[in-house]
């Protein structure tokens, strides 16, 4: 018996210390000299100190910022742990709102966010201005939604909407390769790049 389990115990040690140990350290010392900023979660400094990722999108409340696309994450409710409270962009827990096109709430939500942003001046709404990710983290918006908040951006800032349209522009970013995904803007970076501007 111990002739045929020696040979399986002997491949299982090596298998484990190839695809276990040799294999993730290997691609992690190469990702880490090929594509540092990835590797390390995309993050994104300012003045010294990380105010998030690139890759998961932050609740902005604030007139004064571009806001994201809604969020269907939540969270324990304090009162209730049998519960759960709405609490966009919470990151421990990703996930989408599961409310199908029956769903009252979902229907009260979507037709509240249009009837805001007609009040605002939209004539059409992008539907990312309404819906909700599958993460319920997207850091990224259409650049039609962020144009539909540059007027309110603007004068929240006392800025020309003409220097809040050309930072916009900067901040898009096209299809990869130039034919993979849509055009979309990183509301992290747009706000970000909208904070060093003098307002």
């Amino acid at each position: 018996m111990l002739t045929h389990l020696r040979p399986a115990l002997v491949l299982f040690g090596l298998m484990t210390v190839l695809t276990g140990i040799a294999y993730p350290l290997a691609f992690t010392g190469f990702a880490q000299v090929a594509l540092p900023g990835p590797a390390n979660g995309s993050l994104l400094v300012r003045d010294g100190n990380v105010v998030g990722s690139a890759l998961i999108g932050q609740n902005f409340a604030s007139e004064r910022y571009f806001q994201p696309r809604p969020s269907a994450t939540s969270a324990p409710d304090p009162a209730d742990s049998s519960k759960t409270i709405d609490a966009p962009y919470n990151a421990g827990n990703s996930s989408g709102a599961n409310l199908g096109p029956t769903s009252q709430k979902l229907v009260d939500r979507v037709k509240a966010d249009v009837e805001r942003l007609r009040g605002e001046g939209a004539s059409v709404v992008p539907a990312d201005a309404v819906t909700t990710s599958a993460s319920g983290l997207d850091p990224h918006v259409s650049p039609a939604y962020a144009a539909l908040q540059v007027a309110r951006v603007a004068k929240a800032r006392n800025l020309p909407e003409a220097s809040v349209r050309i930072l916009l522009a900067g901040q898009t970013e096209g299809a990869f390769l130039g034919v993979l995904g849509e055009p979309r803007v990183n509301v992290l970076k747009l706000n970000l790049a909208l904070d060093a501007l003098r307002s």
